[in-house]
């Protein structure tokens, strides 16, 4: 246990920023003048003096409450006077002492000290217990490691205090080596109890550890970063260096890419605009470094600038017959598009001048709408860009990205224009109706200014910043369906691709599907037959599509069938007739011909449009015990229920007329049900069918099997036009339909539809409900009386406009 002893007096050493422990050599500077008088005065005596630490180092003449309690008293080994008025002084401590009283004599500060016994005051060392042992050791470890972080320690510091063995002398060696703050080693110097000492500095230097540990890894990835960029600037010094001892090739090289850029710029036929901005962007380019990033930027953007085709034009056709001959190579029908291309043409001879149309070709798939544009670019002696439209959601696909993006791109106009090698190119953009248009863009609204021809002639790509004209290119789109921004379709000529029929499909297929299939297949002349009526039960029993693709995989599939059996030797050559198809395509997927084997109460044959092409639509009603209501079922849409509504109220208000007895509503429901339940429908040209299955029901009178309708009702019975009349009428016909009933105003539409098809059906315009009865029912109804009233009835009054309506898939 410690214990003050008498009081001694001592001069007084204040120290700033630095806690002296007994038996430690320090070097101090002193410079103030109190100070300085107080080493004078040890120096006179007996060289004691006591150190104690400042609580401000900024204090310059301290007082009592300025240190403070505890310090040491030391020996002055030594004393140095420096030029500058300072005094280099070299000091050990001695033993811990408590300041009592402070005083001022002649000019330095003396002090009143107790002194503290402890374990210093021993001669010889205490033998410590285990614990402290234990304790002992840790510390020292603990010191090496900190000692090899810390480079300021010389090496053989932690050797000097692995050798000391008095616990006390151990804590005071090792607080006066780490670097805490005074604070912290003035509360070690507080601390008596050594076996807490060694307690506390294994605390701070744990702490110390760490901001070490921290401090090596920031000097090591720092150290690293500059070897690396050293290696850098050196190797680069170093090439500049060879380049130069090769003649300036480096140099030479850049100074020729920048001669045929001038010489680029100078011969091309650019517009002013463009030039100008080339210009400036080669200036900039010949004060940069060669391989800086920017430097590269420009160059890629001098590159797509002076690749467009400026001034290059291909020499359009004007020869109408030959482009009409390569048209009819190519595609078998399709009259339409092709008078329309022609004519264009025609004017081109003429003038000399015109803008380039902008086409939109609309209709199901594998009707020939991307091989066209080939076809129209073989024609009219354009190059042909195709680019495809499906999925694209970003607008800059079509107008780049700016020149701020690292890896920015023009878009694909200016690329594709650029890679055409021409300013006016056929440009296809396929698939313009599957543009993405979402919260992530809307590419669709970029395309506006791309297909206006009042607006193209400047078009703004963000990449390259300046007007491009695309007044001359030709622009072509396709899409199976008008489901397209109405600005956007404003802006096309809409150009419809129906359906084939039958005897088209036959004609394409013996023209280009059956010889292009030998071709894919390897096979030889004479190897592989299929005969037109093989051809027709082809078309007939396994594919049922507007286009002809499905026609050409099972063609493909016959080949390949052939081709097995010619190579495994059981035939020398295949022929296939209707009669042996079953053996090479399979079981029959569809039924051709009459879809009732007979006459049916309450079951009618409709029309309906999809995306696909037309289709055969049966509308089934039956009677079921209730009370006058009508139950819907078939996946079907709003327009078609209130059609089936308006339906069952003409029936309900004309059915005296019908010989039913409105009693009968009293006690039964109609059920009536579109089959193809997973099938959406929608639309209100089901109308005079839906009227004619609830009254062949309800009386009782079978529909005729071999007629099919398509007409929109309203509540006096009348008929209003439709849609889609060509594709229905083909439907009908792949159908085995003999007579189709259409809506009056929908025989203006006839002349559009080919020979073949009004040759293959008995069309008969209807005009009110009562004539789609008389012609669908197998016998007479009761009580049916024809009157003048009526006749007028079925006249729509002037200034009605019909509106044709659609059942979609």
């Amino acid at each position: 246990m410690t214990q003050a002893s008498a009081p001694h007096s001592f001069p007084v050493l204040p120290l700033r920023d630095i806690v002296v422990f007994p038996s430690m050599i320090v070097p101090l500077f002193v410079g103030r003048d109190k100070s300085v008088a107080a080493l004078e005065a040890a120096m006179a005596g007996d060289k004691e003096i006591f150190l104690v630490a400042q609580l401000d180092p900024a204090q310059d003449d301290p007082a009592r409450d300025d240190l403070y309690d505890i310090g040491v008293t030391a020996t002055v080994l030594q004393l140095l006077k420096l030029p500058d008025g300072t005094v280099r002084v070299l000091v050990e401590g001695k033993r811990r002492a408590s300041l009592s009283e402070l005083t001022e004599v002649e000019g330095y500060l003396s002090a009143q000290v107790e002194m503290i016994e402890g374990e210093e005051d021993t001669e010889e060392a205490v033998a410590p217990n285990t614990e402290v042992s234990a304790l002992m050791r840790s510390v020292v470890d603990q010191f090496e490691n900190y000692a090899k972080l810390n480079r300021k320690l010389p090496a053989e510091t932690a050797v000097q205090l692995g050798e000391i063995e008095d616990a006390s002398k151990l804590a005071d060696a090792v607080a006066a080596n780490i670097q805490v703050k005074v604070s912290d080693k003035q509360a070690l110097l507080v601390e008596r109890d050594p076996a807490k000492r060694l307690e506390m500095v294994f605390a701070f230097m744990e702490g110390e550890l760490g901001v070490l540990q921290v401090e090596k890894k920031i000097k090591s990835r720092v150290k690293r970063q500059m070897e690396k960029t050293q290696r850098e600037y050196y190797l680069n010094e170093q090439l500049k260096a060879i380049q130069r001892e090769l003649g300036n090739e480096g140099e030479e090289g850049e100074g020729d890419e920048i001669a045929e850029l001038t010489q680029k710029i100078a011969t091309l036929k650019m517009s002013k605009e463009a030039r100008s901005k080339a210009t400036s962007e080669l200036k900039k380019l010949k004060t940069m470094a060669p391989m800086s990033a920017e430097a590269t930027v420009v160059r890629n953007y001098l590159d797509v600038l002076l690749g467009l085709p400026w001034g290059k034009k291909s020499k359009i056709r004007k020869d109408i017959s030959a482009a009409q001959a390569v048209l009819d190579e190519d595609h078998y029908a399709l009259e339409k598009v092709k008078d329309r291309i022609i004519e264009y043409l025609a004017v081109q001879a003429r003038t000399n001048k015109l803008k380039g149309p902008i086409l939109c070709l609309v209709g199901p798939p594998g009707v020939g709408k991307t091989s066209l544009g080939k076809s129209i670019a073989k024609a009219t002696g354009r190059e042909f860009i195709r680019q495809s439209l499906g999925g694209v959601r970003d607008e800059a696909e079509i107008r780049g990205h700016r020149r701020t993006y690292i890896g920015s791109l023009p878009g694909k106009i200016v690329t594709n224009l650029k890679k055409a090698g021409t300013s006016n190119p056929l440009f296809l953009l396929d698939e313009i109706d599957k543009l993405g248009q979402d919260f992530r863009g809307d590419p669709a609204s970029a395309l506006l200014e791309v297909l206006d021809p009042e607006q193209n002639g400047k078009f703004q790509d963000h990449y390259l910043e300046i007007d491009v004209d695309l007044s001359d290119i030709m622009f072509v789109t396709t899409a199976n369906s008008l489901n397209l921004p109405q600005a956007l379709l404003d802006r096309m000529e809409i150009i419809r691709l129906e359906g084939y029929t039958e005897d088209e499909k036959v004609e394409i297929a013996e023209r280009h599907l059956i010889a292009k299939q030998i071709e894919a297949h390897g096979l030889k002349p004479g190897e592989f037959t299929l005969t037109t009526d093989g051809l027709r039960a082809l078309i007939q029993y396994y594919t049922r599509e507007a286009g002809v693709r499905t026609l050409e995989r099972e063609i493909a599939k016959l080949a390949r069938k052939a081709l097995r059996r010619i190579l495994e030797n059981k035939d020398t050559a295949i022929t296939i007739t209707a009669e042996n198809l079953s053996d090479f395509a399979g079981v029959k997927k569809y039924r051709h011909g009459i879809g009732e084997e007979e006459n049916q109460i309450g079951a009618v044959t409709g029309l309906a449009w999809t995306e696909v092409g037309g289709e055969l639509l049966t509308i089934e009603s039956v009677t079921v015990p209730g009370r006058g209501q009508a139950k819907i079922t078939g996946k079907l849409g709003d327009v078609m229920k209130e059609s089936i509504e308006t339906a069952f109220s003409f029936i309900k208000a004309r059915s005296p007329s019908y010989g039913i007895k409105p009693s009968l509503f009293a006690r039964k429901d109609v059920h009536i049900h579109l089959p193809e339940g997973a099938v959406p429908k929608d639309g209100p040209s089901a109308g005079i069918g839906i009227v004619t299955a609830i009254i062949s029901t309800l009386t009782g009178v079978p529909v005729r099997r071999d007629i099919a309708m398509t007409g929109e009702v309203t509540l006096r019975g009348r008929v209003l036009p439709i849609g889609g009349l060509k594709e229905k009428l083909l439907a009908a016909l792949r159908g085995g339909i003999t007579t189709v009933l259409i809506p009056q105003e929908n025989e203006k539409d006839l002349a559009e539809i080919p020979d073949n098809i009004l040759n293959g059906l008995k069309i008969i315009p209807v005009s009110h409900v009562d004539e789609v009865l008389r012609l669908a029912l197998t016998g007479p109804l009761e009580a049916i009386e024809w009157s003048e009233a009526d006749d007028l009835a079925a006249q729509p009054p002037a200034g009605v406009a019909a509106v044709g309506g659609e059942v979609h898939h």
